[in-house]
C-alpha cells in the first residue's frame, strides 16, 4: 500500500516523465501527510508543484497552515512549489 509519498514504491516519477509532465498539483484531505509529502517529494525530483490552499483539507485548521508554511519555506522544495486557489489554476 501506498503511505504519505505518492512516489515511494510506486511509478508514479517514470510514469510523469515518461508523458513530458513538469507539473505536479497536489490536492487531498490529508494535508499533513499526503499533499505535504507527495508535493514534497515531487519538488526534489524536480518537478514543479502547484498547491491550490482550498483544495487541501485536515481534521483541523493547524495541518493546513503547517502544510502550507513548510512547502513554501522549506530548503530545496520551495523554490519550486506555488500556492494558490483552485479558481487560479488553468491549463
Amino acid at each position: 500500500a501506498l503511505g504519505p509519498d505518492k512516489f515511494i514504491g510506486s511509478d508514479l516519477e517514470q510514469t510523469l516523465k515518461a508523458k513530458g509532465i513538469r507539473t505536479v498539483i497536489a490536492v487531498g484531505t490529508q494535508a499533513q501527510t499526503s499533499v505535504l509529502h507527495t508535493a514534497g517529494a515531487a519538488a526534489l525530483r524536480g518537478f514543479s508543484v502547484v498547491v491550490p490552499v482550498d483544495a487541501m483539507s485536515s481534521d483541523d485548521t493547524f495541518p493546513e497552515l503547517y502544510t502550507a508554511w513548510h512547502l513554501s519555506t522549506a530548503s530545496r522544495i520551495a523554490d519550486r512549489v506555488t500556492l494558490t486557489k483552485t479558481d487560479m489554476v488553468s491549463f
